[in-house]
């Protein structure tokens, strides 16, 4: 089973929790035991599993990743001018595999699962596969 999910991002850069929206499909599916893929099918943005708990997180991953991939270099030559955002979404990658056990994600307890845009605001895409 695949599901597409539609979701609007805010801001240039902005990780929004997905897991509720994940485990949700999982529930509907009756999935016991089992994995899903999160995959997200942009060159800008990417999914990754971070800890839910303290906002200040996502934000210091944000700011750490414009200190590494600065929106503005002079080298760059990408003639719509997210070279940044290309670099960024490579760096958490476009998927994440997450174990299902009792009907629940096996995620820590800090854990989320995040949609990181970093080319916005704009409407997005990801889908969730179950295996």
């Amino acid at each position: 089973m695949l599901k597409r999910f539609t979701i609007q991002t805010s801001s240039r850069d902005e990780m929004v929790e997905v897991t509720s929206q994940v485990q949700e499909f999982v529930s509907q599916n009756n999935l016991n035991e089992g994995a899903v893929i999160v995959y997200c099918p942009h060159t800008t943005a990417g999914i990754t599993i971070n800890e839910n708990a303290d906002p200040d997180v996502k934000r210091d991953m944000i700011r750490r990743f414009d200190e590494t991939y600065p929106w503005h270099h002079r080298l760059d030559r990408h003639l719509e001018g997210n070279t940044a955002a290309h670099m960024k979404a490579s760096t958490v990658g476009p998927s994440q595999h997450i174990i299902v056990t009792n009907g629940k994600l096996l995620l820590g307890t800090w854990q989320g699962v995040y949609f990181c845009e970093f080319d916005g605001p704009r409407t997005r895409t990801f889908y969730v596969k179950i295996l």
